[in-house]
């Protein structure tokens, strides 16, 4: 099981390894983002319309804050600056606005740390920063410790997607890509440590919380693997049972 969404396209890579190996992936998210409503983030005293900059590090923050600015019929001014911790973030924007015409700074490398010099270089600005409900992000941390003043603004949060009492868990290989999936294991299965599950996982704060849940880590990307589907791939063929041609080859 493929704790993501289904692949929109059928060239997936996770399709050519079902055809490759004879196996079946189901594709089954562990968590599920559910968004504030519009009661909830005023509760938190926050107005959007104080700020002039906002520092966006994924596109489920920027759904979210246009979301909220349409339900709180807040206008998002074309003044207010985006401080983005990506290009594809960057990018994602103009979904909700005309790229062109707005002021949208980003990290060329994909790392806050490259964010952080734009930020302050920008330190008239008042920042805001849409994030998850109890966020800890390393993105905090490296704003923290570079002394930007801003405000996390929650305005959704990662919550377990529950399997029914009569779902089937019969899987044979588990593959995570956050750490709330592998928490909704063992909320989930209390016994899946005796399930004799193979477990892959992708990123370092996933590969942690794999550990930390006293979980043996089977499968993860590196150098020759740099993709969770060409590491499943790796291990489904080491791990091919073998041939009767081999089996019954000389010793």
């Amino acid at each position: 099981m493929v704790s993501q969404p289904k692949p929109s396209s059928e060239k997936s890579p996770y399709y050519d390894l079902a055809e490759k190996y004879g196996v079946e992936l189901v594709f089954r998210p562990f968590i599920k983002v559910e968004g504030f409503t519009s009661r909830e983030f005023r509760h938190t005293k926050i107005v959007i319309g104080d700020y002039s900059a906002i520092i966006f590090t994924a596109r489920t923050a920027v759904d979210h804050f246009f979301r909220l600015c349409r339900e709180t019929r807040h206008t998002v001014p074309d003044t207010l600056k985006y401080f983005c911790t990506s290009e594809a973030i960057a990018n994602y924007l103009q979904k909700y606005i005309i790229y062109r015409k707005r002021k949208i700074f980003f990290s060329e490398t994909g790392r806050i740390e490259e964010l952080v010099p734009l930020i302050l270089k920008h330190n008239k600005e008042i920042y805001l920063m849409p994030v998850s409900e109890g966020n800890g992000s390393v993105a905090a941390d490296v704003l923290d410790a570079a002394g930007v003043t801003y405000v996390k603004a929650p305005m959704y949060r990662t919550v377990s997607n529950d399997f029914s009492p009569e779902e089937p868990f019969d899987y044979d290989m588990l593959i995570f890509f956050s750490p709330a999936g592998v928490h909704s294991l063992v909320t989930n299965f209390p016994d899946y440590k005796e399930r004799g599950i193979v477990i892959g996982a992708m990123g370092v704060p996933t590969i942690e919380a794999v550990h930390e849940a006293g979980l043996s880590l089977d499968v993860t990307v590196d150098a020759a693997a740099p993709s969770m589907a060409a590491a499943i791939d790796r291990y489904l063929k080491a791990h091919q049972p073998a041939t009767d041609s081999e089996e019954e080859a000389p010793q």
